[in-house]
């Protein structure tokens, strides 16, 4: 009796494993995926998805980085060939015009940070997964800028970030 009790305990673990492993297997994977932002008293930098797509099990990312000046007012950024190592797509505006602030008037107050929003193509052009939403606090607007981004492995010209959306959070000073 004892002995049939052993295997039987051990007949249920072994079917306890094997079915948690199959669960696992079947189980909807979640990418992890880390964005960094980081600032100083004159500039922030910040980086944001540009591709993420999956073929026959393969993963293929692309990382865009993003620094705002907080001086002059202008966002600046590019992409990292993952394959050549070389920044090959460059991007940039002047988000001080788009606040209506004077960078040497004042003392613009900007946060910087992005998200994955993969906003779907317009008027022919396809954006990158990420979007940037940029916050100045004089006044009081917080803006959404998305970015084209052409798969390619040649250097391509400098191009404007495009002023998706914006909304206020506060009156302006």
């Amino acid at each position: 009796m004892a002995g049939t009790n052993a295997r039987s305990r051990g007949v249920w673990l072994a079917v306890g494993v094997v079915a948690g492993l199959a669960l696992a297997w079947v189980w909807p994977h979640e990418p992890l995926a880390a964005r960094a932002t980081d600032r100083d008293a004159r500039f922030a930098m910040t980086t944001i998805p540009v591709r993420d797509i999956t073929i026959s099990g393969f993963r293929d990312n692309l990382d865009g980085v993003f620094v705002l000046d907080f001086l002059t007012g202008r966002l600046t950024g590019a992409v990292l060939n993952n394959k050549t190592g070389q920044f090959f797509h460059f991007y940039g505006r002047n988000v001080a015009a788009d606040f209506n602030v004077d960078p040497n008037a004042g003392n613009p107050a900007y946060a910087i940070v992005t998200g994955n929003t993969g906003l779907s193509s317009q008027r022919g052009v396809t954006f990158a997964n990420g979007t940037i939403y940029i916050g100045e606090m004089n006044s009081g607007l917080v803006i959404a800028y998305a970015f084209p981004y052409v798969d390619s492995n040649r250097p391509l010209p400098p191009t404007e970030l495009v002023k998706v959306a914006a909304f206020p959070f506060r009156e302006p000073q």
